[in-house]
Order: structure tokens, then sequence, then C-alpha cells
């Protein structure tokens, strides 16, 4: 962790209800002491790094080294270097070793819950709501739509930097003169409006051509059936004509009802002919 990241804005001092002496941490052995409260001490000075404790003297943090011992190791080596904060109280988490508890040589892990397991600032506020300030102060930021005033002078914020480098840093939320992404915008709908008109024109020159297509295929195959048909019609009427040409003629002197016998000689008579005429 770098250091200069860290402010004094966001440190405070972990104070015990019971004993009313702050922690703080040696720079030879990484021990923990119980001495009276000092706020020029960089050794008393703590702040909160998501659920770690880190200490501003040594750049390192609150750990669990043993059952019940505890002291101060580099941010991110083995051990717990996370802790559960509720109603003033420090417990490691993922373990169920205790809280964080003063006694005479220091501190330690116990099971207690009473004042000697709280832990307040100078101001006796509870550790667990030093922690939730940040992060109220860094919401409170970002949704904030005040513009920054000059004549206001340089004021600092509780995250530790004036109203000019906060301005900077959140440039990329919010942008006071949307003209220049609102006239992107309408330019973008404009190509796809226009992409999407040619498009749909020639779809539709491609769908008639289709159509024309498909009609005159349709034409042409309904005119040569016709044809066909036509020259049917034509061979069977030729037929037909030429039919009775080859069928033998019928004697004149035949009638309707006649029966005609053609003998062995060649000579036709006719039966009952001459009954009809006497019958006449």
């Amino acid at each position: 962790l770098n250091a200069a990241f860290f402010t004094d804005t966001d440190a405070f001092l972990m104070k015990n209800a019971k004993v009313k002496l702050c922690l703080q941490a040696s720079a030879s052995d990484g021990s923990l002491l119980l001495e009276d409260c000092n706020p020029a001490s960089d050794f008393q000075d703590w702040s909160w790094r998501g659920d770690s404790l880190m200490n501003h003297g040594t750049q390192s943090c609150l750990s669990v080294v043993g059952a019940d011992r505890v002291q101060t190791n580099l941010c991110g080596s083995t051990g717990y270097m996370t802790w559960d904060c509720s109603n003033s109280l420090l417990s490691p988490l993922g373990t169920s070793q205790g809280y964080l508890v003063a006694n005479k040589k220091g501190v330690t892990l116990s099971n207690v819950r009473g004042l000697k397991a709280q832990w307040q600032d100078v101001a006796d506020r509870s550790v667990c709501e030093v922690k939730a300030e940040p992060d109220r102060y860094f919401t409170a930021a970002l949704t904030s739509t005040h513009m920054f005033d000059p004549a206001a002078g340089n004021i600092t914020l509780p995250l530790g930097m004036d109203q000019r480098e906060l301005e900077e840093l959140l440039w990329f939320f919010r942008r006071e003169d949307p003209s220049s992404w609102n006239y992107s915008v309408l330019a973008i709908s404009l190509v796809a409006m226009i992409l999407g008109l040619l498009l749909l024109s020639i779809n539709i020159v491609r769908n008639r051509k289709r159509k024309m297509d498909t009609y005159t295929g349709a034409e042409q195959t309904v005119q040569q059936g016709e044809l066909e048909a036509k020259r049917a019609l034509m061979s069977m009427q030729e037929y037909g004509l030429a039919e009775p040409e080859k069928q033998e003629p019928v004697p004149q002197d035949q009638r309707s009802g006649d029966v005609v016998v053609q003998w062995k000689d060649g000579t036709i008579t006719s039966l009952y002919a001459q009954s009809s005429e006497d019958a006449i």
C-alpha cells in the first residue's frame, strides 16, 4: 500500500472505553501498547481499509498471530487481517476467537463483551461508525450536483482533497454541457435512418423484379400450353376429315332399316324388300 494514498482526515485514534487509553503500534517489533491518547502520534493513527485496520506510523495492519495474540504485520501477509465491527466490538472475520480486549499487558483476544472490548475514537464515537463514514462521504460526493465556486476558497472535504481535485476525479461521472454528446447521438441516428431507408429501397426493387420474372415465366408457360392444345385440336380435325374418305360408299338405293345380303357371286339383295312393297 502506498502511504501517499492515506490522509489525516480518515485517521482516528482507537481508545478503549474502559481504560481510556489509546492503541499504539510499536515501530520495532509490531507489538501493541496502550498509551495516553496523543493525536499528534502517527503510531496511534488508524484507518479502515475495507475490513482491515492499518496503522499510519508502521504502515502495517492489525493481525492475529496466535490463539489470542494480536500485533501489526505487513498488510497482505499471513494472518487474519480483516475484522468484523459491530456495536464497538472488534472480532476477527472467519474465526470464533473472541473480541479485541484491553488488559494490563496491552491487547488480546477474549470472549469478554464488556467495556474492555469496546473501542472508540477521541470523540467517543464507535470505531464502527468511523468505518462507515468514508463510504458515506464518497457516496455523497458522487451524487453531489453543486458547481465549484472559485470565490468560496479552497475547501477541504472529508476525503482529504479540495473541491477542485474532487471535480477532476469525478469529471467522467457527470458532464455540465452534454451538447456534444447529444449532437453525436443525433448524427448517429440520422446515419442509421438513411441506411435503413436505403436497404428498404433495395429490398423493394428486388421483390418487384422477382415478381416480374415469375409473372413472365408463368405467361410463357400458359402460351406454350395453349399452342400445344391448338396443335392437338388441329390434328384431331384433320384426322376426322380424312376418315370418311376411307369408308366405302353406301349404295343410294339402300334405305334405313333394310337388311342387305351380299352373296358369293357379288349380288346384293335386300331382305324383306318385297314384303315391304306388298304392304304398300
